[in-house]
């Protein structure tokens, strides 16, 4: 099992629209990939590890896959339109991660 993890660095003054990330995103991702997506979880940044700090990540999603292997194959043909619907919540720069999941 891997876990694909695109996460949003908190930037003072950026765009970051939870609910349609929550409403629209993610069910569009999901919609895309099929049964390859396992499953996913969505996270809000609350604070940092300080007290009074900021998130480090405004937001963030976990997508469960197989393999990478059956990642990419369910995402790559939707690439295009899932990528592009980004600017419709967001104006920050996500970073991406590919992980082995190795406690479930």
């Amino acid at each position: 099992m891997i876990k694909v993890s695109v996460m949003y660095p908190y930037t003072e003054g950026a765009r970051f629209d939870h609910a349609y990330y929550r409403d629209k995103h993610m069910p569009l991702l999901k919609a895309r990939m099929g049964d390859a997506c396992r499953s996913y979880t969505i996270d809000k940044g609350l604070a940092g590890g300080a007290p009074g700090m900021p998130p480090t990540y405004v937001g963030m999603c976990h997508v469960f896959c197989d393999s990478a292997d059956a990642f990419q194959a369910a995402f790559g043909p939707h690439a295009k339109e899932i990528l592009g619907d980004i600017k419709n919540y967001t104006d920050i720069a996500p970073v991406m991660q590919i992980s082995e999941v190795v406690v479930g």
